[in-house]
């Protein structure tokens, strides 16, 4: 796969792109709150910053394929601005409004600490790609009638921050946990396809392509950042760096041995493919549940 990064201003390259060649933009612009991002300051005028964002989301609708699919994070100041651009001004098709709730952020002592981030789910066309059984999440119980492969996550998304303490934290403001971009990339897009990261900052995007097969090129105007890219990009992999904790979840009333024991064998492999640091709260929750005897468990260690 080619995984490269630009140095340089999104606009500019993104110019460069041709016609409905890329396949899933995920963009995690500036929210325009100040933050300080070493070589620039976010912080323009509410017309530079709504002129800002109607000018690459235009250039993002001519490369995308009809196939395409937009991802876009932002804040609750400007997302219904850029909801309006997105549908009303380039005829973007409205998919899903993504709430990404996390424990911790920061406090107030007037008005409510803010908990979630909103993500917009746009597409090009009404003939966009949707793989669901790559994002699937373990059914709470088991039913005859449930799928087994697993439930829709909903637009409701909990994931943790990437804390200072954790191993894969960079030196960045507003890293995102790759367990949230794996869901995006995963579901969006192929094996082989073109995943652009206008904004790439840690380089979140780019190391999830890296590992799912994905090519993808990121554009970032910071070269501390983009330094700090290529590093993590050259490191071992070992596992995303964040999950949805229902993935470890399994599920409760699963009377019939073999149907158990078949199920034991296929969750990693629907669940657990690249989070293999979760595999251990996995299996203590199989003991809790059904007994550190079970076949079931036997074989789900034969195929781990």
């Amino acid at each position: 796969m080619k995984i490269e990064i630009l140095e340089g201003d999104a606009l500019y390259y993104l110019k460069k792109i041709d016609n409905c060649s890329v396949d899933l933009i995920i963009a995690d612009p500036p929210y325009n709150l100040g933050k300080d991002y070493g070589n620039n300051n976010d912080q323009k005028t509410f017309d530079e910053y709504i002129d800002f964002s109607r000018n690459w989301i235009k250039e993002v609708y001519r490369i995308l394929k009809s196939t395409g699919t937009i991802y876009i994070f932002m804040g609750v100041r400007f997302i219904s601005y850029l909801y309006t651009i997105l549908e009303k001004e380039y005829n973007y098709f409205f998919n899903s409004w993504i709430t990404w709730h996390y424990t911790q952020g920061l406090g107030k002592t007037k008005g409510f600490s803010p908990r979630h981030d909103d993500i917009l789910m746009f597409t090009k066309t009404k003939d966009y790609k949707f793989d669901l059984d790559n994002i699937r999440v373990p059914q709470k119980y088991y039913r005859s009638v449930n799928n087994m492969r697993g439930a829709n996550p909903g637009d409701v998304w909990e994931f943790s921050h990437i804390h200072y303490c954790n191993a894969n934290r960079q030196e960045h403001p507003t890293q995102k946990p790759e367990g949230l971009i794996e869901r995006m990339v995963s579901a969006s897009s192929e094996e082989g396809d073109l995943v652009v990261d206008p904004f790439s900052g840690s380089g979140t995007t780019l190391r999830v392509c890296q590992q799912l097969d994905r090519n993808c090129t990121g554009i970032e105007m910071n070269p501390q950042y983009i330094q700090l890219t290529k590093e993590r990009l050259a490191q071992p992999f070992t596992g995303f760096d964040s999950i949805d904790k229902r993935m470890e979840r399994v599920p409760n009333d699963l009377s019939n041995t073999q149907i158990r024991n078949e199920y034991f064998k296929n969750h990693k492999k629907w669940f657990l493919k690249y989070h293999s640091n979760a595999i251990q709260s996995f299996e203590k929750e199989i003991n809790e549940k059904y007994g550190n005897n079970d076949k079931g468990l036997e074989l789900f260690n034969d195929f781990n």
